[in-house]
Parts: C-alpha cells; structure tokens; sequence
C-alpha cells in the first residue's frame, strides 16, 4: 500500500439485496469505526461504502485504498481469483448462521431441458450457482440470471414457465408459505456453503495491521459498540475463516 493512503476502504458488496447505498451508508460507516477502534487504528483510518451491484462493488475495489471487502458467498466465489482475495473472517449472519444451504426449486412435475434459465439473487455469479449445483447435471445451454425478484421468479416456475429458482436458506424457508408452493418441487440442494465473509485484497492491508483487525473481528460482539454496529447489519459477529475451496 502506497504510504500516501491515509486510510484503507472496506467495500460492502450486496448484490441481489434490497436497500440502498444511501440507506446502508450510516450503518456501515459505524461497522467500520467500531472495527477500528477494537483493533486500536487510529480514528479515520478505516472507511468503508456500500454497494448493492456486482458491477458497481468490483469499481469500488479497483481503487488503490480498497483493502478490504465484506462479500456474500457468491460474490466470493466468482471473483477471489480475479481479484486476488484472501479470507480474513467468516460473518454469523443473522437468523442463518455461518453456513447455509442453497435449495434449487422448479414446477412439479416438470424436467428440465433444453431453454432453462436457473434465476437467483446469485445469480451474477454463474461459477457459484454451477459449483453449487455440482450434482445436479444443468441441461446443455441453460442460461443463469441474476434478479432480486424471487417471488415473480417462483410465480412463474410454478405457472409452468421453463424457469429454475435457486434460492438462499432465509428463501427456501419461506417458501411454503406462499399460496402456489404445491406447484413447486425441490429438485436439488447445494452442501452447506458460508454466507458472507470479510476478505482481504491481497497486497494491500499492511502485515502489521492484518492479526489486530481479525482479532478485533473476531470479539466486536463482545463489546457495546461493537454489538450495536453488527445488529443493525443483522450480523451476530464473526468466527474464524473455514471455507471450502472457491
């Protein structure tokens, strides 16, 4: 890191959630003091911005001062290579937990051929969505696309359009409650994944400052600040980085 950067940018990236960048930006501009101050950095010097795009977060990591990023699952899996990221902590996520399991549902009945398209909140992250669906065979020239609109989505699966819904843990369990779930089978269920984590880009936290940061990480909760900062991001704390392979 250049020793002209006075502070390090921690990038919130949340593609496919609701919200706005305007709405977050308090919420993690508070993560991100608390975080400091467990770690014992100096006041300013850790930032942090919020994006709900694929394409407007990877912008936002391509700035020379953006060391760190807080990043679903997917997003992790589609892009560690490219950006050279490496794990610092893994999230508790509030209700899910660290890890959880992605359910890929369809019309009853129906098979699965040729003009499927798998729809998700994942879906701009088509590595992550065949990784996930590694035992299950995708029919040849399926099409995968990202829509935060799960329910239009399971709508017309069950109306018998040919549309696959891959849904998140918090999804699938709603998903009986709707008035058209008897119109709708589980067809494939991924192993369990982690839900988010804060990842490092690789060459820009300076050494010295990694093991304080994950160590402030790791016990934020314990602390009032800490506490009130996570639960507003619906986050319980963090726990030490056990990931599989992305």
């Amino acid at each position: 890191m250049s020793p002209l950067i006075a502070s390090m940018l921690l990038v919130f990236s949340a593609p496919g959630y609701p919200g706005t960048s305007a709405d977050a930006q308090p919420l993690v501009d508070e993560f991100a003091a608390a975080a400091a101050a467990a770690a014992h950095w100096s006041s300013g010097s850790l930032t942090a911005v919020y994006d709900a795009t694929e394409q407007g977060s990877l912008a936002k990591l391509a700035a020379p001062d953006a060391a760190l990023a807080f990043m679903p699952w997917p997003f992790y899996v589609q892009h560690a290579a490219d950006l050279h990221l490496v794990p610092l902590v893994q999230a508790d996520v509030s209700p899910v937990g660290t890890r959880q399991k992605w359910t890929l549902v369809m019309k009853s009945g129906a098979v699965a051929g040729s003009g499927l398209t798998i729809t998700s909140t994942a879906g701009y992250a088509p590595k992550f969505v065949r990784a996930a669906l590694g035992a299950w065979p995708l029919p040849a020239g399926v099409a995968i696309n990202a829509s935060s609109q799960v329910l239009s989505a399971l709508r017309r699966a069950a109306a018998g359009e040919p549309v696959a819904v891959l849904l998140d843990q918090e999804q699938a369990g709603a998903l009986p409650g709707l008035p058209f779930a008897a119109g709708l089978r589980t067809v494939a269920t991924s192993a369990p994944v982690p839900v988010a984590l804060v990842a490092m880009v690789e060459g820009r936290l300076p050494k010295a400052r990694t093991e304080p940061l994950r160590a402030a990480l790791l016990k934020l909760s314990a602390t009032p600040a800490g506490a009130a900062a996570l639960s507003k991001l619906r986050l319980n704390g963090f726990v030490a980085a056990d990931l599989p392979p992305p």
